[in-house]
């Protein structure tokens, strides 16, 4: 696992045991990554300083390229010249810098630092310094994606996911996020102490594999569905954002606004579908009297 992974020693306290035990345990590793952008123009230039983001390493040339896809920076691959991991000036041997440079024509994306990036493993947003900030304009528009998946389907997608989940296997630390086809094949799974990170694990492979917009592809997320998720899954033109636990209100809003599809709590063999009710075929409900209010 390298990196992913790091080994702390513990003690293991056991009350019904009565006992208190010394030992090593596995823990997720997380570490600051430096996204730097940059245009050819700017030859030897060092590239500037865009965003820091405290992530688990591994794919990290993703993680960057999903970063500045869902941020609105590019609309694709081609946007993009060269993408490199390369070490930094304090820590020559962990090489937590990308290092990107924009194609011909795309916009250097502002480096002022009153709209700097910093963002935490549990927060994407929180680091942007103005409401305005927070908002990026999709290209696509998920209502005319004919794309429909079975309620049974969606069902048995989070035990998928756990199966793929070997870092979590060893920690129990890690989020992750899944892209699945409408026929239930896993195309992408990665993991990250940052759910945000995750989810653009996934779509900066998307998005060097020229595979954008991700029409007829479910992407299912192991945490909640925040805002922030289900605009990285707009800007990715995913119909379908399902989630293990709850939806934000704004999410909620958002996912209508797109078009897209939104489902919360997916649990064994129940969810709650908030938005394009439409693509989920199910069973027909059962015509039931209002229940009494419980008092």
């Amino acid at each position: 696992m390298g990196r992913v992974t790091d080994r702390r020693e513990i003690v293991r306290i056991d009350l019904s045991a009565g006992t208190a035990v010394r030992r090593m345990d596995s823990v997720s590793g997380e570490e600051p990554l430096e996204i730097r952008v940059g245009t050819r123009a700017d030859g030897k230039t060092p590239r500037r300083p865009l965003a820091v983001t405290m992530r688990t390493p591994g794919d990290d040339i993703d993680l960057a390229i999903g970063f500045l896809l869902t941020e609105g920076v590019i609309r694709g691959a081609a946007d993009i010249v060269t993408a490199q991991l390369c070490a930094g000036t304090d820590t020559p041997n962990t090489y937590n810098v990308v290092d990107i440079v924009l194609a011909d024509g795309v916009p250097a994306p502002d480096t002022d630092p009153a709209r700097a990036f910093y963002t935490t493993s549990s927060c994407g947003v929180c680091g942007k310094a103005s409401i305005d900030a927070i908002r990026t304009q999709s290209p696509w528009h998920l209502g005319d994606d004919p794309m429909t998946v079975s309620a049974e389907l969606l069902a048995s997608l989070p035990d998928r996911l756990r199966a793929a989940q070997q870092a979590f296997a060893r920690t129990g630390g890690l989020h992750a996020a899944g892209l699945f086809t409408a026929a239930g094949e896993a195309v992408l799974v990665r993991e990250d102490v940052g759910r945000h990170n995750a989810v653009d694990k996934v779509v900066g492979r998307a998005v060097a594999e020229h595979r954008l917009p991700l029409r007829d592809h479910v992407l299912l997320v192991s945490g909640r569905a925040s805002f922030e998720l289900t605009q990285k899954a707009w800007m990715a033109g995913i119909p379908l954002l399902a989630a293990v636990s709850a939806p934000s209100s704004l999410a909620v809003d958002l996912a209508q606004e797109a078009g897209m599809t939104l489902v919360g709590f997916l649990r064994g063999a129940t969810m709650n579908v908030y938005s394009g009710a439409h693509r989920v075929t199910q069973p027909q409900p059962e015509d039931r009297a209002a229940s009494p209010a419980v008092r």
